[in-house]
């Protein structure tokens, strides 16, 4: 079973996503911010890394860079969720080398397919 680890501090957003991925078949685990997630990420090494871009104590971007630069974390697909819209922000999340990039609200169907192809992709 694949293991997708969900950044988020948004308790409404982070629930609603944890129950979508596990009835997707997923098994999930979650943190409500940044430094949460990034001691699950290395303790638990997922399949797949869902990350807010921000939060408190660490945001999305210092995450994703703090991940990269780990040997043990730095092959795992990561995807940004936001809620901003930046074309430039997109462009960023891209470049620093994330897979994929949601913006909120989304649906169901996005996220499901933008995860199958990170998971294809690895």
């Amino acid at each position: 079973m694949k293991v997708i680890l969900l950044i988020e501090d948004n308790n409404e957003i982070r629930e609603n996503t944890c129950e979508l991925l596990e009835l997707k078949g997923y098994e999930v685990i979650f943190a409500a911010n940044g430094k949460a997630g990034l001691t699950l990420a290395k303790e638990k090494k997922p399949s797949l890394i869902l990350c807010d871009i921000m939060m408190p104590e660490a945001d999305g971007y210092e995450v994703f860079n703090e991940l990269r630069s780990d040997a043990e974390t730095a092959n795992i697909p990561f995807i940004f969720l936001t809620a901003s819209v930046e074309k430039k922000e997109i462009a960023a999340g891209f470049a620093m080398g994330a897979m994929g990039y949601i913006k909120k609200p989304f649906e169901p169907k996005e996220l499901f397919d933008t995860i199958a192809a990170c998971l294809v992709e690895v």
